[in-house]
This record gives structure tokens, sequence and C-alpha cells, in this order.
């Protein structure tokens, strides 16, 4: 081995480029005058290099010394610290005509005598941090073998390629690699902030919390002027431990955090926090690090009670637990009750946000109190108290919402509000009026103007406390009329704003799920109800409805059975108003298939007495007389009342759905006109009752004796459905012995279903399902139901 190459393998093969080429020159001749000034930060490898160079001059035989002599190489490290005699000394060598000096320093502190023996060495060599090729050479020399390109990219990441902290993490982590930093690497840094000026210290744990180059919070913080600052600064970027942005390096920031006591950093980031309040500026990111901390006082207080409002509408959950921090570190609560009672409405928590905002209703944001409280009375079904409450506090607009949901109609026009003209302003307008034009105008407008709310609002729609969305109310209209595809649409802009942020969040996907329960997508229906977790009343009634109305269409009664406690139970917990007409049609008609009608019975009778005291609106008793027909149907009772309830409504929608109860009372009872009942199934799908005209198609297709007539509205369900593009293409000869129809019902079968749930979902008898396992079994050979069973699973899943 030569002797070059045995003095890169001893340095590990990663020096810096512009080192080697310095050992290279002293190894080729170690007598030719050599001087150079070796400048980085601490922790780059001076140290290092000054050892290797000294070997190098070792093998040669020339003595190495750290004062000037005859014959001798001078290597002095840390010659920012010499006296003024010292350096004075070696610039009588670096000014002789054949010197071999070379020192190594950081680049502060830089004293004139020292900026003038530099210069007289005229050579600098700056040190620079590891890249990432020379930190996998130093790794794979460490664990004997080649590290992942994730090591290395989370060694660079961490350590910014500092030799030292690298050199330091890779022996921590001895033969196990990790993306781990080893708690030892970490303690190790114990030595280096042990040794810093308490200034530099101070800086340090600021640029920890953030304010790393901000020269004016320094200064207060440090009491020096801003040139005392910049020389703080240069300090402190000369011991290695920020990068060249003053930014702490990542491993720093937390071996700060596991080796300097807590209170220091604290306290540093306590002082930055009452500096920045006193300034107007932003705290939130320094009272987010101070909570759990424990520390207190008026200015900690102040810091935290700023920082919740200024998170109120980005992160509600978070702007709650600082309102609940400045109340522990010693702000009065009446300071606090109606901004904490907002932010916890916002987040969701209904409870606490009442418990609040009663406390404000005795302070001096009483208004603001009242407000809090009347939103989360409405989420929770509560809409007269609700109304009550808005009126008081002088907020007529969503005052309107209760009102009308409770079938007052004496409600007063909004008032000029004495603030700005927000957009929750304009929004809140917009809904009252579009509520006001449901019950006494236009469908078309109140639906428009309804929109237009929700579209004034998506701007700031995240952070408003609201009673009900906008595009809830457009949905609500939307799916009364008709008119689905709008309410889809307005649902999903308002999901993508996440307008009235987690307190709205479930409403709106549930109003989702129920409109691909109306068109008869069932699964997709499904699914979106699957992530939905219900709080509070009123969405835990559309959620236990929206079960109940997919049990019904997949003919699931064991399943309807099983849900039917809990919708008596969220319809005792929320009271009638007019937006639950939906949830109380489904569970009347599912009522009558069970069989226990008297329980939904005075509920029911309520639903009907509000929309009488609102004058019998078209839009909204609609709803409630087509859900009464299917109810009357299913219970075998009289239904005219509700046909000729629903002929009174002179719109598309009215009209489509009055000629389908006439058309389905008349399949009832045996009727079938096979042209008027396909043309009544078309019209019900092409006004976004996309289920209810298959299920028309079906029932009628089940009822007639013309067995054209039968195939045709067969096809005509299956296609109102969605069948056709879904379908099963046909198989080919000797790739399945089932037919495609045999193939669907055999998939329903082993899904658990009974035969009439069979026939319901395929628009056939049970007595048909019967014959098809029959010729099936029959086909396959098997001998018993089991075996049966085993066969079709397999061929079905190979398909």
């Amino acid at each position: 081995m030569s002797q070059r190459t045995a003095t890169r393998a001893r340095t590990g093969h990663v020096l810096d480029e512009m080192a080697g080429r310095v050992l290279d020159a002293v190894e080729a001749d170690a007598s030719v005058p050599t001087a150079v000034a070796v400048v980085a930060p601490g922790g780059y490898g001076k140290t290092t290099f000054l050892r290797a160079l000294k070997r190098v001059y070792e093998n040669a035989g020339v003595r190495v010394a750290d004062r000037p002599g005859p014959d001798r190489a001078v290597l002095v490290d840390d010659a920012h610290t010499l006296p003024e005699d010292r350096l004075r000394e070696l610039l009588e060598l670096a000014e002789s005509d054949s010197p071999r000096l070379v020192i190594a320093l950081r680049p502060w502190p830089r004293s004139t005598q020292l900026t003038t023996l530099t210069r007289a060495i005229g050579s600098t060599l700056m040190l620079t941090p590891f890249d990432r090729g020379q930190i996998r050479t130093l790794a794979a020399g460490a664990f004997g073998a080649t590290p992942t390109t994730e090591l290395v990219e989370f060694l660079h990441a961490q350590t910014g390629g500092v030799p030292a902290y690298v050199d330091r993490v890779v022996g921590a982590m001895g033969s196990r690699p990790t993306t781990e930093l080893p708690d030892v690497a970490l303690t190790a840094f114990r030595y280096d902030l042990d040794l810093l000026d308490a200034d530099v210290l101070r800086y340090v744990l600021a640029a920890q919390a953030g304010a790393g180059l901000r020269t004016d919070l320094l200064a207060a913080l440090l009491d020096r002027d801003a040139n005392d600052v910049v020389t703080v600064m240069e300090a402190a970027r000369a011991t290695g431990l920020l990068g060249h942005d003053g930014a702490l390096l990542p491993i720093c920031h937390r071996a700060i955090r596991s080796v300097i006591p807590a209170e220091r950093g604290l306290a540093v980031r306590q002082r930055l926090a009452e500096l920045l309040l006193e300034r107007g500026e932003s705290v939130l990111p320094l009272a987010k690090s101070l909570l759990g901390s424990g520390v207190g006082g008026a200015g900690v207080a102040a810091a935290f009670h700023a920082a919740a409002h200024e998170a109120l509408t980005e992160d509600p959950a978070l702007s709650a637990t600082l309102f609940a921090a400045a109340v522990s570190a010693g702000l009065p609560l009446a300071k606090s009750a109606a901004g904490w009672a907002r932010a916890s409405a916002l987040a969701g928590d209904l409870d606490a946000a009442l418990r609040l905002a009663d406390q404000a209703l005795s302070g001096t944001d009483a208004a603001e109190g009242a407000r809090v409280a009347a939103t989360a009375l409405a989420h929770r079904g509560q809409l007269g108290r609700s109304a009550e409450l808005y009126q008081w506090s002088g907020d007529t607009a969503f005052a309107t919402i209760g009102l009308i949901g409770t079938g007052r109609p004496d409600v007063p026009q909004p008032t000029a509000s004495d603030g700005p003209p927000t957009l929750l302003d304009g929004s809140a307008s917009l809904m009252a009026n579009g509520l006001r034009e449901s019950v006494t105008g236009d469908t078309v407008d109140a639906l428009s103007t309804l929109v237009r709310a929700a579209g004034l609002l998506e701007p700031a729609g995240r952070g408003v406390l609201l009673p009900d969305s906008p595009a809830a109310l457009a949905a609500l209209v939307g799916l009364h009329c008709g008119e689905l595809g709008v309410a889809e649409s307005v649902l999903e802009r308002a999901a993508a704003a996440n307008m009235g942020g987690p307190l709205l969040a479930t409403r709106h996907r549930l109003l989702r799920a129920w409109i691909h329960m109306v068109r008869g997508q069932l699964t997709t229906s499904a699914q979106l109800l699957a992530g939905v977790r219900p709080r509070e009343p009123r969405d835990w009634l559309f959620a236990v409805a929206l079960e109940v109305g997919l049990a019904r269409r997949n003919s699931d009664v064991q399943a309807l059975r099983r849900i039917w406690a809990q919708a008596c139970e969220a319809v005792v917990r929320h009271p009638v108003d007019l937006f639950t007409i939906l949830p109380l049609g489904e569970f009347a008609v599912a009522a009558a298939k069970l069989g226990d009608e008297s329980r939904l019975g005075p509920h029911l009778r309520e639903a009907y007495a509000l929309t009488e005291r609102l004058g019998s609106p078209t839009l909204w008793v609609t709803s409630l007389h087509w859900s009464g027909l299917h109810a009357a149907i299913v219970g075998e009772r009289p239904a005219q009342d509700h046909v000729d309830a629903l002929a009174d409504n002179p719109s598309r929608f009215g009209q489509a759905l009055a000629e389908a109860a006439r058309c389905w009372l008349d399949v009832v009872h045996g009727k079938v006109d096979p042209v008027r009942a396909e043309a009544a199934a078309r019209e019900l799908h092409d006004v976004g009752m996309w289920w209810d005209g298959s299920r028309l198609a079906g029932q009628a297709a089940i009822r007639t004796s013309d067995r054209k007539a039968m195939v045709t509205l067969l096809d005509c369900a299956r296609e109102l459905q969605g069948r056709q593009a879904a379908a099963r293409p046909a198989p080919t000869p000797g790739e399945s012995p089932l037919s495609e129809r045999e193939h669907e019902v055999a998939g329903l079968v082993l899904q658990g279903m009974t035969y009439k749930q069979v026939g319901d979902q395929l628009f056939i008898s049970a007595k048909t399902v019967e014959h098809h396992m029959a010729r099936m079994r029959q086909r396959l050979g098997a001998t018993s139901r089991s075996e049966l069973l085993n066969q079709l699973r397999t061929l079905i899943s190979r398909q």
C-alpha cells in the first residue's frame, strides 16, 4: 500500500478535494514551503486535516510543532483563540522566505491580528460539508457494506453534511444502520453546547424557535444593539450548529431538546412570544411550541389568547386548545369564553361550545355567546330555541332558518348589520331569502338563491359558524324538486372548500350519500355512509335514515329490523322540522313494511301540521306525500289522498311523481298499461328518481300477463337502474355453464340473500329464482345445496 493510499485510508477516504491536493503536494515533497489557512466552522474537519498533514510530515522525517523553529513544520489548530503575541510570532514565520505553516481557524472571532496573519499566509482552504457521495463512502467504511440511498439521504438531511456530525451518527449506529437518530449521538452534543457563550446559546435557542434571522427580536431578546446581534449570529454560525442559511441543523434541533434544560428553552420562547405580541405580529408558531409546557403569566396567557384567534379559521381544534391554555396560564375565563365557545363549535365539540357559550351569555360577549349557542342548538335539532337566540343577538337572517324550519310563517325581514358587509352577512341574507322563496315563491328561484349563497361563502366558508350550510339547504331543495345534479354539484364544491369546517363536513357527506341512494347507486351511497361517525342528533337522524333506505332498497328485511330500533330513537331525539322530511319519509315506508306505523304516527302528523302552518308549500309537501304513497301501498291502506296531493304540484317534477303515483296504484291493483308504465318510469328517471323509476318498471313487469310487455318492462327496469352499463358480458361457449341471468342470481344468493330478496333485486318472483337455482343444480350435477353453492362460488370467482 502506498503512503498516499494509507493516508487516505486512515482519514476515511472522505477528505475535501482541495484538502487532498494539499496533502498530495506535501507528500510529494515535504521540503517545499507550504503556507495555508484552513477556515471552516466547528465540526468541518479542520483538526482531522491537521492530523493527516502531521502524519505526512512525520513520515517524511519533518518535525512537527505548534511553535516556529528551525527545520520544522508548524501546524496550529484553533488559531482564532490565540493571544496577540502568538499571532505576531506566526506572522513572522508567514512572512519569512520559506515558511511551512498551516493554521486552522473558525470564521469567527476574527481579530485584526488574525486577519493580518491570514492575508500574509495568502492561501486559504475553505472546508465544505460532505456531499452524499462522501457520506456514502464514510458510512460504507463504518458498516462494512454500501448504505442504502434512503440512509444516505437521511444522514445528509439530518446533519447537513457536517463531517463531525455524520461521523457521530454513523459511529453511534454501530453495525445496525437505521433512519433514526441514536440517543448516544444526541447526548454527545452536551459538550458542544456547554462551551457556548451565554448569548450564543440564547441565540441558538431563539433559532430553534424560528427567530434566527429576526435581528429586531434578537436585539430585544439579548438586550444588545443591532451590530452586537450580528456578531452573536456570526459566532453561532462558526460553531457549525447552523447551516449556511442560518437555520439550525435538524440534528441540532433534536440535540437541544435532549440535553438543554427545558426551562431555558421555554424562557427564550416565552420572551419571544411576548415581543411578537407587543409588535402585533403572529404568535401562533411560538404559542404552539409552548403548549403543554406549564408556563404561565400574563404575557404567556395573552400570547395563547392571540394565537387562539389566529388559528380559529384554519384549525378550530387547535384554537380551542390554545384558549384552554390561555385560561390555564391565568387569563380570566370571561375574556375567552366566547372565542373558546366558537372554536369548540367549529371543531364539532358542541358540548363544550354550549357550556362556554352559556358562560359568555352573562359576560361582555353575550351576543357572541348567543350566536354560538344558537348554532349548536340548530345542529342538535332545537331549531325553535336556536331562532330565539339568533333573534336576541340581532341575527335575523339566521333566525329565519329556525323560524321557517319549525313552521312559523311570521318571519321578520333581515335588518341591516351594524358591521361591515362581510361574505357571511351576504350569504346569510341569501340563505334567508332562499328559504322564504321555498315556502312562498318559485322553487327555481329558491334553489338559485341558495346556490348563490353557497358560492358566496366558499372563499371564507371554512371558518364561519353556521346553523346549516347554504350548500346543505340548496341540496335539500334540490332533492325535494328533482334537481339532483345541482344538489350534487353544490355539495361537492362545499366539501372541496371545507365549508363550515368539521362541524358541517358530516352533513355534506350524508346528503351526498342520499343523492346516490335516490339514484339507486347503493354501493356508492353505502361507501359514503361507512366513513361517517355522526355525533349530533341531526346527522345521526340522516345516517340512520340512510341505513333504513339502503336496507329497503336492497330488500334486506333482516337489516331493516336490526336498524329499526335506532331509527325510532333517532326520531325521538330530533324534533320534527322542515328539513327532516326526507328521513321521516324513509321511516314511514319502513314502518309500514315492518308493521310498526303507530310509533311513527305522531311524528308524521307533526310534519303535516308543520307544512300546513307554512301554507303547505308544494316544494316540501311533495316528498312527504310521495313517501306517504309508498307507505300506504306497503301497508295496504288507501293512497288516493297522496295521489291527489301530488297532482297539485304544477312543476315537471311534481307532475312526474303524480303520474307515477297514479300508474303505481293501477299496477298494484293489477291494471298494467305497459306503455304508460314505461313512460312514467322513464319520466321518474329523468327528474332524478332513478331507483323509483326502475322499481316502477319492475313492478309493472312482474304483474303484467303480456309476455312481450314483461320483457320490455324488465329491460327498461335494468336500463333505468344502470344495469346495462354494468352488465356482465355474455359468456362465450365453454367459458361458463351459467347464463347471464343465472350468473346474476348465483351472485346474489352467494351474498346471503333469500330468494325473495333476489327476486326483488332482479324484478322477478321468488319462484323464478327457485327455478333458476334448480336448473343450475341439475346442470352442475350437485347432489346437495351446499355442494351447489361451493361450485357456484368457484365458478363466479373465476370470472
